[in-house]
């Protein structure tokens, strides 16, 4: 029979464990079909470490190329997505000394003026933020299978960013 005493040290080394994987990983990555709380995905990356944390926030703009937009529908390969966001956290880390990194990505509809993504970094200069999550972003919407349809006021509707993993679900055979 396991005494209380060693059940409890069991338990503190595990929770202590769990703090420490969570502590080397540094990141909060979520896909949300709400509007995203950007306060959340900032506190997540603070640090007494780091001098600098950028925030970008991708808003739904309304028009395109001259054509109106009405919104923006997001569909993604959800687990594969949420192993590519991680990896490009990972990723950025070992081009930039990065304290900590989060990203959220809205899929569903996302009307004119709504995040349908936040990447969020800290580092400790301000360059490394903003170069890193720069990066993130770039690298996110040419490998990460979350896929943007436009929906237009003529009613016509585009997958975008054809020929990349983001070229639509039916392209990159993900979501339907």
């Amino acid at each position: 029979m396991v005494s209380v005493r060693r059940l409890l040290a069991l338990l503190f080394n595990r929770v202590i464990f769990v703090c420490f994987v969570e502590t080397v990983l540094r990141l909060m990555i979520s896909i949300v079909t709400q509007k995203i709380d950007t306060q959340p995905l900032l506190e997540s990356v603070s640090s007494p470490r780091a001098g600098a944390s950028v925030l970008f926030v991708g808003t739904t703009r309304q028009f395109t190329s001259g054509r109106e937009t009405v919104f923006l529908s997001y569909e993604c390969y959800q687990e594969m997505a949420i192993g590519k966001l991680k990896e490009l956290c990972d990723r950025a880390a070992k081009k930039w000394t990065i304290e900590k990194c989060g990203i959220v990505h809205r899929i569903g509809e996302v009307a004119i003026g709504e995040a349908s993504v936040a990447v969020a970094v800290s580092t400790a200069h301000r360059k490394d933020a903003f170069e890193s999550a720069q990066w993130i972003m770039d690298r996110l919407k040419e490998e990460v299978p979350i896929w943007k349809k436009e929906h237009w006021t003529d009613g016509d509707q585009q997958w975008i960013h054809e020929g990349s993993v983001a070229g639509g679900p039916d392209k990159a055979g993900g979501a339907s």
